[in-house]
């Protein structure tokens, strides 16, 4: 299966009436940077996703489900409805930071069932630099009926990445980069390190030099190691960069492959679960 489309794609197909373009632009660093960026300007017939007003419910107290806990599903079945996305739309997702954050929106709707949706490779500035058309307008979209169908298979909970921990039932990637995997940095979270187990795939080497998306032979070949017949539960500090991960593993043809969506920031949260430095 891949999901991950060209600009050119993008560009024969904007205008289709079943096509529907979603801009996930966001920094974690701003969380206003994404709208305000939108704002300026975005692919004609966009429709701005917040990570965290759209693709995210408000943080416990307590930290369980993360930094970035999955949104309320009804709610954003109703947002994804007033945007104008049926249950026979077909999504494109895009934003400017290689994938990452549009990928949840992509996680967020195969969870809820839906397939088709379309990761645009390269990003908003690459589309604009190419000279591709660019608007200030924002769309009146016409709201459709949108259905979601739950698909428990594609997520992990706690208990789950426990007995993958400790038992071995399933294998974990950390997305996270290399340093904060080991635990000798941890600029996000309280404590660092990794879930005893885990096995380090820095989610931003699905990517090659130039920015772009590593193609399905390609993705292949980077987890040519994994064992295509084990179930594989991916997870990073927050639960959004692992969702490239997880996308780049269904590409390269792994059908058994989960996300634990509170991921570091909501194992942590957890007294009783252990914690590993270091190289295993």
């Amino acid at each position: 299966m891949n999901s991950i489309v060209s600009m050119k794609w993008v560009l024969a197909r904007m205008y289709e009436p079943d096509i529907v373009i979603l801009d996930c632009r966001f920094a974690l660093s701003n969380s206003a940077a994404g709208g305000t960026a939108f704002q300026e300007d975005h692919i004609p017939g966009a429709v701005y996703f917040d990570l965290e007003q759209d693709l995210s419910s408000p943080v416990e107290p307590d930290g369980r489900g993360g930094r970035h806990p999955l949104p309320d599903i009804n709610m954003l079945a109703e947002r994804l409805r007033k945007s104008g996305i049926s249950n026979e739309s077909r999504v494109v997702v895009y934003d400017d930071q290689g994938g990452a954050m549009a990928s949840r929106l992509w996680w967020l709707l195969h969870y809820m069932g839906h397939e088709e949706v379309y990761l645009m490779d390269e990003g908003f500035s690459a589309w604009k630099a190419a000279g591709f058309p660019v608007t200030q307008e924002e769309p009146i979209r016409i709201p459709a009926s949108f259905t979601p169908h739950i698909q428990p298979e594609l997520l992990a909970s706690v208990e789950d990445v426990q007995e993958a921990s400790t038992a071995g039932s399933s294998i974990l990637v950390d997305s996270r980069e290399h340093a904060r995997y080991l635990g000798q940095e941890e600029p996000i979270d309280h404590t660092a390190g990794h879930i005893p187990g885990a096995i380090n795939l820095f989610w931003k080497e699905n990517l090659s030099e130039s920015g772009k998306w590593k193609s399905a032979d390609g993705l292949a070949e980077r987890f040519s190691n994994l064992p295509k017949d084990r179930q594989i539960i991916v997870y990073c500090g927050s639960g959004v960069t692992a969702c490239p991960n997880v996308l780049a593993l269904r590409t390269a043809g792994f059908d058994n492959v989960r996300l634990y969506a509170g991921s570091w920031s909501d194992w942590i949260s957890y007294s009783e679960n252990p914690i590993a430095t270091g190289n295993e």
